[in-house]
């Protein structure tokens, strides 16, 4: 059961919210989520996200460490390396949920342009 379906009655407790906006911050940043879109593929190094990203090692090292504290990667070491990998597909699935939202409305947005543009003379 979804906690978004629980009885109208019940409110999320204040604790559980702070945690669900904590996450969602984390998310906020354009740089996680290209990582996030880069480790869909696959489990990456940091080396091979510096390459695919075009973000600097620093960066990608500390927006990992966000990531991985969160719970939306985890990561291995083999050798001199460290793989991350997504936790779960569930980031990717809030990911299409909300393409899908833009896209419906972006084309709500280009109707009501299209209708109004150029104007009747």
């Amino acid at each position: 059961m979804s906690v978004w379906s629980r009885a109208q009655d019940q409110k999320l407790p204040r604790e559980l919210l702070e945690l669900m906006a904590d996450r969602f911050k984390i998310l906020g940043e354009p740089a996680r989520l290209q990582l996030l879109d880069a480790l869909r593929t696959g489990e990456k190094t940091v080396a091979e996200l510096v390459s695919e990203t075009g973000l600097r090692q620093a960066n990608v090292s500390k927006h990992l460490q966000l990531l991985y504290r969160a719970g939306f990667v985890t990561r291995r070491k083999s050798g001199l390396n460290v793989y991350y990998r997504l936790a779960d597909e569930g980031v990717l699935q809030l990911c299409d949920i909300l393409c899908r939202r833009l896209k419906g409305e972006l084309n709500r947005r280009r109707q009501v342009i299209e209708t109004a543009w150029p104007p009747q003379k």
